[in-house]
């Protein structure tokens, strides 16, 4: 780790009307702290809450009113991180009545955008259900990409709010042509916005791609992220000009974007591992690409993130539960786990452990 990074420290949460709890509070150690208990007690809600705080958006639920404790309408996570605290209103869009936002945006009191409340919490979250980064559909790993580049690069987050905006417009847009109900002409405003922003959006992927494969390189890897991009130009837009009035959706741009993982052996590509690789390769894929997020996050904000593992330790093997035990003590780390006997000794002597 380099020598001029620190280290990012939640050092409390709030819960209120949040998941399963109605209100409670944690206290998390500068080093690991281990949220212990039976399946289905409320630990990744606890997880959940943490990534919500750091981009704004849930791992978990599409709707933000998902996530309210059930017959409420409204829910709070509140984070004390460093010098600030952060709070993230949720609500069913309406309270006492009056119609309401359904995320609010608070820092030390203040509501702010979500453009200026996102970056303000670095975390890296690791899972079962990420190995739907090599098995699942390009939408997840779009988002996968969303998740990293949000947190830390704010040229990107103000290019991809504006990206969507700007797609949605055009969508709208198409359908109205395709009913003859708007000319083609219209177009240009919306065409321009999301090539400016699309462009940036590719560049800043393919450079964390590269990134990625460039470290599991280093690390002696034989695996690579190879970009499947949609790029975004005028000539592209024209191309599919009629296609997409036919379809009433744009079909070119970052929206359509995905990364394929292959092995790699002797500069030859391999195997795609998501219709070749064993259920062991793509677990071990997901955690060299965690791994590699983590160094990537530092490198770009100076900060070490906070490392979330949400019972992870249960589906790795012995040699990989090891190579994540030893990344314990280089950053703040929050853990959850039904099985405490599948922590060893001399690593359960350095953390906190909170049974819930």
């Amino acid at each position: 780790m380099p020598g001029v990074s620190k280290v990012m420290y939640l050092k409390s949460l709030v819960l209120q009307n949040f998941r399963s709890y109605k209100k409670k509070a944690f206290k998390f150690s500068e080093n690991t702290t281990v949220l212990a208990g039976d399946n289905g007690i409320g630990k990744t809600n606890v997880l959940e809450a943490i990534f919500l705080l750091a981009i704004g958006e849930s791992f978990r639920a599409k709707k933000s009113e998902q996530a309210i404790f059930y017959g409420e309408e409204l829910g709070r996570i509140i984070g004390e991180v460093g010098e600030e605290e952060l709070e993230l209103v949720l609500t069913v869009g309406e309270v006492q009545g009056k119609k309401t936002s359904k995320k609010r945006y608070i820092i030390n009191g203040v509501g702010k955008r979500k453009m200026d409340f996102v970056g303000r919490l670095f975390c890296v979250l690791f899972r079962p259900e990420d190995i739907e980064i090599v098995l699942g559909s390009p939408s997840e790993r779009r988002d996968y990409l969303d998740s990293v580049l949000n947190q830390v690069d704010r040229e990107y987050r103000r290019c991809n709010l504006a990206y969507r905006k700007g797609l949605r417009q055009r969508n709208r847009l198409l359908e109205k042509i395709r009913e003859g109900e708007a000319e083609r002409k219209q177009l240009l405003f919306w065409d321009q916005l999301i090539i400016r922003n699309g462009e940036v959006m590719s560049n800043k992927r393919e450079e964390y791609l590269e990134y990625l494969t460039q470290n599991l390189k280093n690390r002696g890897l034989d695996l690579r992220l190879i970009y499947d991009k949609s790029g975004i130009s005028e000539e592209r837009l024209k191309k599919y000009a009629q296609q997409e009035v036919a379809a009433g959706t744009s079909l070119v741009g970052p929206h359509r974007d995905d990364f394929v993982f292959v092995k790699q052996r002797e500069g030859k590509l391999k195997k795609d591992l998501s219709i070749f690789g064993s259920r062991g390769e793509q677990r071990m894929a997901v955690l060299a690409v965690k791994l590699a997020e983590l160094e990537f996050m530092e490198d770009k904000t100076q900060e070490r993130p906070l490392l979330l593992l949400d019972d992870v330790f249960s589906e790795l093997d012995e040699d990989n539960r090891e190579e994540v035990f030893k990344l314990l003590e280089k950053q703040q780390t929050i853990v959850t786990t039904a099985e405490e006997e599948l922590l060893p000794e001399k690593y359960l002597k350095k953390v906190e452990v909170f049974r819930l």
